[in-house]
């Protein structure tokens, strides 16, 4: 993963975070209550947005520490897949009501730790 790459799937990520968050919040609450799936759809979009910052932060920081840039840019990748499988699962659990797509969320979320401990292993490494 490049520099430019994490600040502009940070940044994609974001713009898609306000606007999920922003659709759920008011179009589609009625029915994510009546599912009892409104705390589903709240976590999906708050991990995502969490991880749009990180996002973010690595690539800044691949333009601030280069002897690091690869290791940064794995962790930027684990992120990245982290969100897609575990938002992404929740949000599916949300429009979809089928619930066996909750198996898959541990997988981003395991995903999201590796990306973490990139991370500060990238940091102390620098």
């Amino acid at each position: 993963m490049t520099a430019k790459f994490a600040l502009l799937a940070g940044s994609l990520l974001g713009a898609l975070g306000v606007g999920l968050g922003a659709f759920g919040a008011h179009a589609l609450k009625p029915m994510l209550v009546a599912t009892g799936r409104f705390d589903t759809f709240e976590t999906a979009v708050r991990y995502q947005f969490y991880h749009a910052l990180v996002l973010l932060a690595i690539g800044l920081l691949m333009n601030q520490l280069p002897a690091v840039e690869k290791g940064l840019g794995w962790a930027g990748w684990a992120f990245l897949i982290g969100v897609i499988i575990f938002s992404g699962s929740l949000y599916t659990i949300c429009f979809t009501g089928i619930k066996v797509f909750g198996a898959v969320a541990p997988i981003g979320g395991t995903a999201l730790i590796i990306g973490w401990v990139l991370l500060a292993f990238q940091v102390v490494k620098a």
